[in-house]
């Protein structure tokens, strides 16, 4: 990246640290939302849930002006904030939820593939939707969804530079984002993303995957890998959930995360171990962009077994309570 464009990340970063530090010492941070714990919760004390409204706003208002080409994701992502900041606050009915996010990902799936065919806008809209909530299922411990973000976003800006340099920017800019946030959000933390940071990052996490899939900076399989902590534990979960008869969006604490935070580990050891497991994802993924497709197929396909494995270790060494 140009000087100009580490510069702008930088300014993002200490941006979202100075706003933080000021909302969190005046006061206001308590009173534009505060997180309450319940007996699903991993926190036990009242927490600000305003680090998605700082973080979303200066990273994707950044993008909105410096990276032209992806204005109108970055203009869906403040709207989904909008939307979610609201429901943390006031709370929404679940179906006025799902259908904003299906609304916001047909769109984002029309703008990316303006020529595709009806299914495959169909398709697109299911992953940017699932995106959105698998990345607010996965929110709940201190550190993790800051952490993804941190990675995720920077393995973006790793494959894309000297191949997408606005797509390199913008990815850059939502991790410096999400470190800015992160100083506060590691355990202990200070605040909370809230749904309106977790579900807009979800979704800037499959539109700009998608939209460097579609530029041809990267194959399919390569944001999945990279976020592929996230998607596979909330996915799995889900789906053993559903399987046992629970209803989707019912609050639980079953997720692999939840599991280790509350069978002792606690949240910094649990966050250290995850940042490990996704370092290691986006570190293989970046790399192998460099082989053949043959090894790449090789390289995802270990990667599904590593997850079997660590999976069936974590729910037998962390069996799921009951809450």
């Amino acid at each position: 990246m140009s000087a100009v464009a580490v510069a702008l990340v930088l300014g993002v970063f200490c941006a979202v640290v100075v706003l933080l530090h000021w909302l969190i010492g005046s006061g206001l941070a308590q009173i534009i939302a505060l997180d309450q714990p319940n007996k699903r919760s991993l926190h036990k004390a009242p927490v600000p849930r305003v680090g998605g409204l700082v973080l979303v706003s200066i990273g994707a208002g950044v993008l909105w002006v410096a990276v032209p080409s992806l204005w109108p994701m970055a203009a869906i992502a403040v709207a989904l904030m909008l939307l979610s900041a609201w429901d943390d606050r006031h709370g929404l009915p679940v179906a006025l939820r799902m259908v904003a996010h299906l609304v916001a990902a047909l769109l984002a799936a029309w703008l990316l593939l303006p020529a595709a065919p009806a299914w495959l806008w169909f398709a697109v809209m299911l992953v940017l939707a699932w995106a959105m909530n698998l990345y607010n299922f996965m929110d709940g411990s201190d550190g993790i969804a800051g952490g993804m973000a941190v990675i995720g976003f920077g393995a973006l800006a790793l494959a894309a530079a000297g191949v997408a340099p606005d797509l390199a920017v913008a990815s850059a800019c939502i991790a410096a984002a999400a470190a800015g946030f992160l100083v506060y959000n590691f355990h202990p933390a200070r605040v909370f993303l809230g749904d309106a940071g977790s579900i807009p990052l979800g979704f800037l996490g499959a539109a700009m995957g998608l939209a460097g899939w579609v530029q041809g900076s990267w194959p399919a399989w390569f944001p999945l890998l990279v976020f592929s902590p996230f998607v596979v534990d909330a996915t799995v979960t889900l789906a053993l959930r559903v399987a046992r008869g629970h209803r989707p969006w019912q609050a639980h604490r079953e997720h692999a995360y939840q599991r280790m935070v509350a069978g002792g580990l606690g949240h910094r050891s649990t966050a250290l171990i995850w940042y490990v497991l996704m370092g290691c994802c986006a570190l293989s993924a970046v790399l192998s962009l460099r082989l053949e497709t043959s090894l790449q197929q090789v390289v995802f396909g270990s990667w599904v077994v590593i997850y079997f494995v660590l999976l069936v270790f974590v729910y037998k060494r962390f069996p799921r309570r009951r809450v």
